[in-house]
C-alpha cells in the first residue's frame, strides 16, 4: 500500500527509481541532480537496490554506458542537466536512433555563460530534437509518478525510445514534500519485469549504428519520426492504466480553470503551480483567466492542446529560455503553438514572454501584468514577439 512520507522530491524520485527494479545505473554528478544519483548509489552500497552503479569520469560516458547495458538488456537509468547534458547530447542522438529504452531524469538549470546553477528550461529546450520523449513534472508526487510511468512507456514494445523526466531543478528537486509513494507490490504490478526486444547477443554478435549512407539515411530518419509520433497514443495508454492503479490521472496537457476563459496562460514545470495561484487572484477579481500545462513536450500534443486552448482570445505563453533570435521571433513553445493556430486557421492574441531565467522568481503579480498586457494590446498582439520579464533597469 502507497505510504504518505516527507520527502526531497530528488530522494523520492531516486526510491522511485529503485522501485523499477533498475538493473544499472551510470552517474556523474551535476548540480542539481547530484541527490538523485548519490540516493541511488546508496539504495545499491546498502543492499535495498540490486543493480549495477557505474560511476564515470564524465556525462559523455555516463550515457555511453547506458547506451551499452540498454543495448545488452538492463533496464537502466541515469540523470543530469545543463552542461551536463550539453556534454552528453552527443550519446543521446544515438540512444534514441538505436531505439533504446533508457529513462534519465533532468534537473532543470540554465547554461552557460554566465555560469547559472539555478532552474530554467535550456536543457529541456536543448533537448527537444534529440528524439527523445519528455515529460515534465510540476511537483514531487507528479516526479515519482511520471518516473514510473516512464520506463513503462520506454519499454512498451510499440514505443522503444528513451524518456527524460523533467524537473525544476532547485525550486523543485531540492524542495520538501509530502509525497504518496507506492510499494514494490504496486510498483510491480504496473511495471512487469523488462522483457527486451532486441539486444546485444555475444553468441550471435551484430553490427549496431553503422554509417548511414544517403541511399538509406533518410528512411532511418522517416523511421525514428514515425516511432516518436506514434508513441502518443501509447504514452495515453500507460497514463490511463497509471490512473486507474493508483487514483493520479496525467494527460498529455492538462487545464485550470480554462473551460469559459477569456485569456489562457500556457506553461510547463513547477511554475504552473504559481500561475494557478495568479488565475485564483484573478478570478476574485472578475477576470476570465485560466492555465493550460503542457505534460508531454515530446510528442508535442498539437491536436489536445489546441482543444484545451481554442475558445482562448489571448494567450500568454511563457519561454523559459532565451533562443536569441533577435526578437522578432518567438521563443520555442510559442513558435510550436504559433504554428498549430497557423495550420487551424486560429488567430488569438499572444504575448510571449520569457521568464524565470536562471531562477528568477516569477510572482503572481508578473502572471497579472502579462495578462493585463496581451488583454490592452491592438489585435495582432503584443509590439514584440517575445518579451523579458523582471528585467531590471
Amino acid at each position: 500500500m502507497s505510504k504518505r512520507v516527507g520527502v526531497e522530491v530528488s530522494i523520492a524520485a531516486a526510491d522511485a527509481v529503485g522501485l523499477c527494479d533498475v538493473d544499472v545505473v551510470a552517474a556523474y554528478p551535476i548540480t542539481p541532480q547530484t541527490h538523485i544519483v548519490e540516493h541511488l548509489s546508496e539504495l545499491v552500497a546498502e543492499g535495498h537496490l540490486d543493480a549495477e552503479f557505474v560511476p564515470v569520469e564524465s556525462e559523455h560516458s555516463a550515457m555511453s554506458a547506458c547506451i551499452g547495458s540498454s543495448a545488452a538488456g538492463a533496464r537502466t537509468f541515469t540523470s543530469t542537466c545543463s552542461q551536463g547534458y550539453a556534454l552528453m547530447s552527443e550519446l543521446c542522438y544515438i540512444a534514441s536512433s538505436l531505439r533504446l529504452p533508457i529513462v534519465m531524469a533532468v534537473a532543470n538549470r540554465a547554461l552557460s555563460a554566465p555560469i547559472s546553477i539555478w532552474n530554467d528550461h535550456a536543457d529541456l529546450m536543448y533537448a527537444r530534437d534529440s528524439g527523445w520523449i519528455q515529460v515534465i513534472g510540476e511537483n514531487g508526487q507528479e516526479v515519482v509518478d511520471l518516473t514510473i510511468a516512464a520506463f513503462r512507456i520506454a519499454e512498451d514494445p510499440k514505443v522503444l525510445l528513451p524518456v527524460q523526466v523533467n524537473l525544476d531543478g532547485f525550486t523543485l528537486s531540492h524542495m520538501i514534500e509530502p509525497i504518496m509513494m507506492p510499494d514494490k507490490k504496486e510498483v510491480k504490478k504496473f511495471l512487469p519485469p523488462y522483457k527486451p526486444q532486441l539486444r546485444l547477443d555475444p553468441a550471435n554478435p551484430v553490427t549496431l549504428g553503422p554509417v548511414g549512407m544517403p541511399d538509406v539515411y533518410t528512411e532511418a530518419r522517416k523511421a525514428q519520426d514515425e516511432a516518436l509520433k506514434n508513441s502518443k497514443a501509447e504514452i495515453v495508454k500507460v497514463f490511463n492504466e497509471f490512473g486507474k492503479q493508483f487514483g493520479r490521472k496525467y494527460s498529455l496537457v492538462e487545464t485550470y480553470k480554462s473551460e469559459d476563459a477569456e485569456t489562457i496562460i500556457v506553461t510547463m514545470g513547477s511554475i504552473s503551480q504559481t500561475a494557478m495561484t495568479a488565475v485564483d487572484m484573478m478570478r476574485d477579481k472578475g477576470k476570465k483567466v485560466g492555465v493550460v500545462r503542457i505534460r508531454v513536450f515530446r510528442p508535442f500534443p498539437a491536436d489536445e492542446f489546441f482543444a484545451a486552448i481554442k475558445g482562448a482570445k489571448n494567450l500568454v505563453i511563457l519561454d523559459r529560455v532565451t533562443s536569441f533570435t533577435g526578437g522578432y521571433i518567438s521563443g520555442p513553445v510559442c513558435l510550436e503553438i504559433k504554428s498549430i493556430l497557423y495550420d487551424r486557421k486560429h488567430y488569438p492574441k499572444i504575448g510571449n514572454f520569457l521568464a524565470g531565467l536562471g531562477g528568477r522568481d516569477v510572482t503572481d503579480q508578473n502572471f497579472t501584468e502579462m495578462v493585463d498586457k496581451v488583454a490592452a494590446s491592438k489585435d495582432g498582439g503584443v509590439p514584440l514577439a517575445y518579451e523579458f520579464i523582471n528585467v531590471r533597469e
